[in-house]
């Protein structure tokens, strides 16, 4: 259990900052950089819980837990000798099953939608969005750097269950503003 008596160390005042395992790298680091951008997704995803119901609320409060753990395996390299919290396939399977149920319950969609319809919808569009951009610097991350692989998955199933759920709370779709190409173009 972590435990933290005092918030600032000083350590990290000339930009630098601890890996799990110890080691010191620069804050502008790619693993830095993709466990802090989960951090933001997670943090996004609290705003979505004050702006939705009771039983979505209850789901993302679970992913919530599940992306500090998606951090913690981020924040320690990934070696053979060194036992690690690693988010699972188990977690992915969580999300698939909410996306399947929310899903079944949305008409099928005739055009992307946009942002937008309900209050509820936007917080969770923006989570979706963030979530998205911290898939994209955990892919850049594994580019260069071993890292658990079911991260990246996770992150790219989290991203579809908040525009599930974006859908779901516009009314089950009724409320979503679809996008019309080419709508504000002049015609020549």
């Amino acid at each position: 259990m972590v435990k933290l008596n005092k918030i600032y160390t000083r350590t990290g005042d000339k930009g630098s900052t601890q890996l799990g395992d110890g080691k010191r790298v620069d804050k502008n680091s790619l693993r830095v950089d993709a466990y802090g951008s989960v951090d933001e997704a997670n943090a996004t995803i609290g705003l979505s819980i004050l702006r939705t119901n009771t039983k979505i609320k209850k789901i993302l409060q679970i992913i919530q837990n599940d992306l500090f753990d998606l951090g913690a395996d981020l924040c320690m390299p990934d070696k053979k000798k060194i036992q690690k919290l690693k988010i699972t396939k188990d977690r992915v399977d969580y999300i698939e099953k909410k996306i399947d149920s929310f899903n079944k319950e949305l008409a099928p969609l005739s055009s992307f939608i946009l942002p937008g319809g309900s209050e509820s919808s936007t917080y969770l569009h923006i989570a979706r969005t963030v979530t998205r951009r911290a898939e994209r610097k955990v892919c850049a991350l594994s580019k260069k750097e071993r890292i658990n692989p079911v991260a990246i998955i996770y992150l790219n199933r989290l991203s579809d269950l908040l525009f599930v759920l974006a859908r779901y709370t516009n009314n089950k779709g009724k409320k979503d503003i679809l996008w019309k190409p080419g709508k504000n173009l002049k015609k020549k």
